[in-house]
């Protein structure tokens, strides 16, 4: 005889074969992280301000995806297989404040895909394929306060890129396949406060890099390959209170000119410095705290060889 289900059992079954993450009425946040979901959830309330769809299998989105979401601030798609995005995504969500689609597997973005995203603040685009920046991308972006591009396939920043992005406060290309900076590649960022630059491969920097981002507060440019800093590099920046210069391959030293402001943290260790009157007056006129004092070594002249360079600057008897 045919075997007969309970009633229960056969509703426990039917939601099994439900869809993941299905809408909940009027709710105003709308979050999944089911990792067998392929399609972007339809439906969603009219009044939802803020969705996250991370974690999933996520390979496409329609081009209407968010139609109907007037009110949506933030849109989360990270860490899913999205290869591209349709140019008209956001154009129904004009009031859209964040965007993160971080850890995707993007290596091109349409040319207007934020044309309508005025109020966009904060835009994460980390751990994709990109390998060239478009200036269209940029152009409407006049209220971007946070971009985040490191972890792609970047070679180059063309000069004037960020230029609209005036109200930009934090930038970083970190990990990226920088070799050096174009003239003009950070013009337009007077209210740029932090630059993350670190694990590129920097050889060389034009002495009137950071002349467009005096407000700059703390700079990274560790794990590079940097051989010398052109004379007065760091004059423009006033306010400078953290600078990273760990791990390159300097010998010589150039710092920002001495502020009334905080101690400036300079982390240099691991460069193999030359401990000769340059570098020491320098430390001293400017008096830096040195984040890491054990690994900051002298590996010239051989009087000084393998001695810390905080040590030697201190003791004052270089008869400079």
């Amino acid at each position: 005889p045919g075997w007969i289900l309970p009633p229960l059992l056969l509703a426990l079954l039917a939601m099994g074969h439900a869809a993941p993450c299905s809408p909940q009425p009027g709710a105003t946040r709308f979050v999944c992280t089911e990792p067998t979901l392929s399609t972007f959830p339809r439906g969603l309330p009219s009044a939802t301000v803020a969705i996250s769809v991370e974690f999933t299998v996520l390979a496409t989105l329609l081009p209407d995806a968010l139609a109907g979401l007037l009110r949506l601030q933030e849109l989360h798609l990270s860490s899913n297989l999205l290869t591209t995005l349709p140019e008209p995504l956001l154009r129904p969500v004009p009031t859209l404040r964040i965007l993160d689609l971080t850890d995707n597997l993007l290596a091109d973005l349409p040319a207007g895909i934020f044309a309508t995203a005025h109020h966009l603040q904060h835009l994460a685009l980390r751990g994709n394929q990109l390998q060239a920046l478009k200036p269209t991308w940029f152009q409407p972006l006049q209220q971007l306060q946070w971009l985040d591009l490191a972890a792609n396939a970047l070679a180059e920043v063309p000069p004037e890129v960020f230029r609209p992005l005036r109200s930009l406060r934090n930038l970083d290309l970190s990990h990226n396949r920088l070799a050096t900076l174009a003239p003009g590649a950070l013009a337009g960022l007077q209210a740029l406060e932090q630059l993350d630059l670190e694990g590129n491969q920097l050889g060389m920097l034009l002495p009137t890099t950071f002349v467009p981002v005096p407000a700059l507060r703390l700079l990274f440019l560790q794990d590079n390959e940097l051989l010398a800093l052109p004379a007065g590099i760091f004059a423009p920046l006033h306010h400078l209170h953290v600078l990273d210069l760990a791990r390159n391959r300097l010998q010589a030293l150039e710092l920002p000119p001495g502020s009334s402001g905080p101690v400036l943290d300079l982390d240099i260790s691991d460069n193999p410095w030359d401990c000769e009157c340059q570098l020491l007056e320098v430390l001293q006129r400017t008096a830096p705290r040195l984040v890491t004092a054990r690994d900051t070594l002298c590996a010239s002249p051989p009087r000084h060889r393998g001695r810390e360079v905080a040590e030697v600057s201190q003791a004052g008897d270089m008869g400079c």
